[in-house]
């Protein structure tokens, strides 16, 4: 297809309630958005690295001036045939996954709607329905996490994830496994220890967790393999697999039993499936997460979810769950499969932003230019 026009728009989507981690708290989502065009067809791509360099090292203000002015001119009134040509044609411009990622979602959308084929389809996918899981932060007591709980477990949520920082651990889990003995949990550390924390992590073994996400530095493998060997709890790699060769080196390393595979922390769809495809061949099996998108991105990874080895419930949330009114329509939805287990159907149709919503949303925007 030949790339015509690329119009970009950062976001900050309120939240719920403040949405707290290991490495910090955001009170609203910071996304960037693009629309791209050839000739009159046109569709959306969406990246998440929230407000802050926290999460990773890049942030939504940066990846839309990287955007701009670098990645999108290499792109712009070119002709791109395949994900992995636009992966090629902006290898020049070293890391931001992120960034390129923006770019590689909205390919893939637009794809889609010229060759009027289902992403998931596009993307090698056939399940027409994805297993989600229940996923809370840090609350302002246990007692509120609790009740969380209970509302999860009654919805026959097959899997619920706890965020876990220092302050926010060890009593915090017992208290859980205490109320629910049977249900399955793991724990997103969001790189918040490090490997001298190693007797305190061993302590983990103890609650039979169905894994521990990211306990260590957002960009390690060494250490994550250290980890491993002493635990008998499976370690997955979230913040540390930024691309497809960290991918690989992870499981040559054997840093990790699990991958999570988010979109835009490895570069956008071209590159997930690529991790996907890695990891089945590897026998380490995957899950898709999510970063809090709009529906937009939660499309294209409700769309990847579909691949046969995301085994474990993905991170797509319902719009309801952190915001009053999704930014793009149709909103994220939750429905249930033939044994009552929360899942989101995979959308015939993309997602493309309310425009009321989109204005009210606008930190700022602008077309890309030669």
């Amino acid at each position: 297809m030949h790339i015509d026009r690329l119009e970009l728009f950062h976001v900050a989507m309120p939240l719920l309630y403040p949405w707290k981690t290991a490495y910090g708290e955001d009170a609203a989502i910071h996304s960037v958005l693009c629309r791209i065009d050839s000739g009159s067809v046109s569709a959306w791509g969406e990246s998440t690295p929230l407000a802050a360099p926290c999460y990773s090292p890049e942030w939504a203000g940066g990846i839309f001036h990287t955007a701009l002015h670098w990645l999108g001119p290499a792109l712009l009134d070119n002709d791109i045939l395949s994900g992995s040509a636009l992966q090629e044609k902006l290898s020049h411009i070293k890391g931001n996954p992120f960034a390129k990622a923006l770019f590689d979602n909205a390919w893939w959308a637009l794809q889609s709607v010229i060759t009027s084929t289902p992403l998931h389809e596009l993307l090698g996918g056939s399940r027409r329905q994805v297993s989600v899981g229940a996923d809370f932060g840090i609350m302002d007591s246990l007692d509120d996490l609790l009740a969380c709980i209970q509302t999860a477990v009654d919805d026959k949520f097959p899997r619920i994830k706890l965020k876990y920082r220092p302050g926010w651990d060890l009593n915090m889990l017992r208290a859980v496994r205490s109320a629910f003995p049977t249900q399955v949990f793991h724990i997103d550390c969001n790189s918040g220890y490090r490997l001298s924390d190693i007797d305190h992590l061993k302590q983990l073994d103890s609650f039979e967790l169905a894994m521990i996400e990211q306990p260590l530095n957002h960009d390690d493998l060494l250490d994550h393999a250290t980890l491993q060997s002493q635990l008998d709890t499976p370690i997955c790699l979230d913040e540390s697999i930024s691309s497809v060769q960290m991918a690989r080196q992870a499981i040559q390393l054997k840093s990790c039993k699990y991958i999570n595979i988010k979109p835009g922390r490895v570069g956008g769809l071209t590159n997930a499936v690529m991790i996907h495809d890695h990891c089945k061949l590897a026998g380490v099996p995957c899950w898709v997460g999510g970063m809090l998108e709009s529906s937009i991105g939660g499309a294209a990874c409700t769309a990847l979810a579909t691949l046969d080895n995301f085994t474990y419930p993905a991170d797509i949330f319902p719009t309801t769950r952190y915001y009053h009114q999704d930014l793009s329509d149709p909103p994220i939805s939750l429905q249930s499969n033939d044994n009552g287990v929360p899942c989101i159907a995979v959308p015939q149709q993309l997602p493309v932003p309310n425009e009321r919503m989109l204005r009210e949303c606008l930190v700022q925007s602008a077309v890309v230019t030669k």
